[in-house]
């Protein structure tokens, strides 16, 4: 028996781990753990590996368009004809095509207009009215004039809201190419009254407009492996999903016109002056951008308008889409940016009115290249010839090469005077990394916007935090750090992540910031940077050119790190559960040595510090009998409870020579070993981070993985063993986690500091007074 009684002693602090457990059931100690391939994910197949990368039999389609476009000015509408080669590459015979029209959407009858402002909350703002208004008279959507094969005839189409069915004469077989033709023409609605992804801007001052022109042409649904034609409607939120293909895209446009688009200008002797190609030149190989054209060849345009038009005939190969920017109020900079990873050199321009400076002229193009040089180290090498940035009535808006960016200067009405704040400033610098930045997501590794938002917005938000951090220190991020979720994370107005893109809730922290924060927690908390760094380019690496899932990141993530994050992908992305981590109780317990002469001292130490009850305290001095009469005292007078005999000192005696000497030693450690009780109120599984404080005003940090919960994801406790005495113990010390509840972190627990805001009570509305108020004539209006 004797021997036994270390491993006694030791199953007592085993039992602190084990007793919660045993109350559960084995599926619900698993649940936060178990492998989402088990009832989630894909089964992988030839297409898709288990690995994350695209199988040896993957194929994708191709569309490859010749199009010719005009953009009138003075009736201010697109008419485009446009020749497309369809490259059947899947195994599947197809029958008919499907095309995307998405300009459709502000059709008088679209899906869009009868489904929006349906989310419950009253919007009736002046901007809504505005826009409700203006969409009464504006004749939105395509006009299609004519669906032909190669030969001119016609062929038979269904128009669905946002999409269109072709039907083909002949069956499509794999390894076919099909020619066919469509011609449209669609009006160019006002992006500043309908918050668009393109359309016009009007300058009153000088009569003139800015066109930023994208989803302008009918363009082919995707037809995919896993989810064959994505021919999911437009509702305004779900963005596209898109083939790779080649473009030769002919503008006609007013000759004084300046013309942005995607790819690469080929007849640049046709449309720009010597002097400007001179300029181009110069700038390939600037340090600093050089202006193209000028404020005062802008103004001189503005003056003396042409009556005539030209042609700008842009390529671009290996693109998803194509968008253009035109106006005459253009000022034109650029800069040439070596890549020393490919030894290529990218073209950075901007495009932009005299109205965006200085800030344009002086960030714009900077913040193109920088861009560049932060993502290409973080994920792949830029692959395309140019990258521009656009000015006009767009907030911020992604095309391949291209991207269009709203923030511009206040001018004063009196002075003349611009000026911009702060917040106009980054963000003009944060959109336009994040604009470039979508090149990369989805224009280059092209997921699938109409079903996942996060994919491309959430990624890119990771890396375009990546770039503000190196733009400048105390770069005013707004979707980097943790606690910058924390009230999304415990909001209950919330989907998760994984839902369509059209169902989301709160969009901007659903798709862009919990997606961004939790990679970064991925990066810097869970993975470490060398681990993440690696499988985020793999993935990229893999999927370039081509359309990966949501299932395709996630197992490479884990392939290329040797890293099972099943739990971090199941909680993060597929539940709207938070962190919150109470740190409940911290316990002292030291080695019971079975030594009388120190375990019978440690008892009574213990019962004083129970201390006496207030009557027992007021009686303190009061006479005893045994003070008058002493002879009433024994031997139980002069030894307590706690006094040590020569049985007990026997059998301690008796114990320690059955003992080995590592048990002995045992018996006589003097370590503190505290119990650290920890429950998981949130339902997020995370590792728990510590900083433990002891008396002597050291700190030690503690990290612990995630699987401490794959046993209890309710309920763990912790041991410390330790020489020092432990003050105080801090959960998430540096706000790694995005624990929703910081006030539980603690123990002991801290007061909270915070503020009672005193609102003041709005008055009601005084009618009367109202009446009585002098109306202002047009003197009075301008003395104000």
């Amino acid at each position: 028996m004797k021997k036994y009684f270390l491993i006694g002693v030791i199953a007592f602090f085993t039992s602190f781990f084990t007793t919660s457990v045993n109350a559960q059931t084995v599926e619900q100690l698993n649940d936060k753990f178990r492998q989402l391939s088990d009832e989630v994910l894909p089964t992988p197949n030839v297409y898709r590996t288990a690995s994350g990368a695209p199988g040896h039999k993957y194929w994708q389609q191709q569309a490859d368009y010749v199009i010719d476009v005009t953009l009138d000015d003075e009736k201010q509408r697109i008419i485009g004809a446009a020749k497309i080669k369809y490259h059947n590459n899947s195994p599947d015979t197809l029958r008919y095509l499907w095309i995307q029209l998405d300009q459709n959407r502000f059709a008088h009858e679209s899906g869009q207009r009868k489904t929006n402002f349906a989310d419950g909350k009253s919007k009736t703002g002046y901007a809504v009215l505005r826009q409700k208004m203006y969409e009464k008279t504006y004749d939105g959507g395509y006009k299609i004039s004519a669906v032909t094969d190669s030969g001119g005839a016609d062929l038979k189409y269904i128009i669905n809201d946002t999409m269109m069915r072709i039907d083909l004469p002949s069956p499509l077989r794999p390894g076919q190419k099909l020619n066919f033709a469509i011609d449209w023409s669609y009006n160019i609605l006002d992006a500043k009254i309908i918050r668009a992804r393109g359309g016009k801007e009007y300058f009153k001052d000088d009569d003139n407009y800015i066109y930023e022109i994208a989803q302008w042409f009918p363009r082919m649904a995707a037809y995919s492996d896993y989810d064959g034609w994505t021919n999911k409607q437009f509702l305004g939120n779900g963005e596209f999903t898109l083939e790779f293909g080649d473009y030769d895209v002919s503008i006609t446009v007013p000759a004084d016109h300046i013309v942005s688009a995607t790819g690469v200008l080929q007849n640049p002797k046709d449309v720009l002056t010597t002097v400007q190609r001179d300029r181009l030149k110069e700038a390939r190989i600037a340090k600093t951008p050089v202006m193209i054209v000028t404020t005062e060849e802008a103004d001189a345009k503005l003056k003396h308008r042409a009556k005539t038009t030209s042609t700008w005939r842009f390529t671009a190969s290996n693109v998803r889409d194509f968008a253009f920017a035109s106006s005459r109020k253009f000022l034109w900079d650029a800069q040439g940016y070596y890549q020393p990873e490919n030894g290529k050199t990218v073209m950075a321009m901007s495009f932009f009115p005299e109205e965006g400076n200085p800030i344009w002229e002086k960030y714009s193009t900077q913040a193109i290249i920088h861009t560049l040089e932060v993502y290409n180290r973080y994920s792949l090498v830029y692959p395309y010839p140019v990258a521009q940035s656009i000015n006009g009535p767009v907030g911020g808006m992604e095309y391949p090469m291209i991207c269009f960016n709203g923030p511009r200067p206040t001018k004063d009405k009196k002075t003349g005077k611009k000026t911009y704040s702060r917040r106009t400033k980054y963000g003009l610098i944060s959109v336009i990394i994040h604009e470039v930045g979508h090149n990369y997501f989805p224009m280059i590794v092209n997921s699938d916007e109409r079903q996942w938002t996060w994919m491309d917005e959430g990624l890119n938000t990771f890396l375009q935090n990546l770039a503000e951090e190196e733009w400048e220190k105390d770069y005013p991020t707004r979707r980097a750090e943790p606690y910058q979720i924390v009230n999304y994370m415990k909001s209950t107005k919330q989907v998760p992540i994984m839902t369509n893109s059209e169902s989301i809730l709160q969009f901007g922290n659903n798709a862009y910031g919990k997606p961004a924060i939790a990679l970064r927690i991925l990066r810097e908390s869970v993975m470490g940077r060398e681990l993440f760094d690696f499988a985020f380019r793999e993935y990229s690496r893999r999927w370039k050119f081509k359309r990966p899932t949501p299932t395709d990141l996630f197992r490479t993530m884990e392939d290329a790190s040797g890293v099972d994050l099943d739990w971090f992908w199941r909680g993060w992305f597929y539940t709207t559960d938070n962190v919150d981590i109470s740190l409940d109780n911290v316990r002292l317990f030291n080695v019971n040595t079975k030594d009388p002469e120190v375990e019978e001292p440690f008892k009574r130490d213990k019962s004083k510090e129970r201390g006496l009850t207030p009557d027992r305290e007021a009686d303190k001095d009061l006479q005893k009998r045994t003070d008058r009469f002493p002879e009433l005292l024994d031997f139980y007078n002069e030894n307590d409870r706690y006094s040590v005999t020569n049985k007990q000192r026997n059998k301690y005696n008796s114990l320690v020579k059955g003992l080995k000497d590592w048990q002995k030693k045992l018996l006589t450690e003097k370590s503190n070993i505290y119990l650290m009780d920890f429950s998981n109120k949130g339902g997020l599984v995370m590792p728990i981070f510590l900083e433990v404080t002891y008396e002597d005003d050291s700190t030690e940090e503690i990290r612990l993985n995630a699987e401490i919960w794959r046993k209890n994801s309710h309920k763990v406790t912790r041991m410390l063993i330790t020489d020092k005495t432990v003050k105080s113990v801090t959960v998430d010390p540096h706000w790694e986690t995005a624990d929703i509840n910081m006030a539980n972190n603690h123990f002991p627990r801290r007061i909270e500091k915070s503020r009672i805001e005193l609102i003041k009570r709005k008055k009601s509305r005084d009618m009367m007074k109202e009446f009585e108020t002098k109306l202002k004539s047009d003197d009075d209006k301008k003395k104000d």
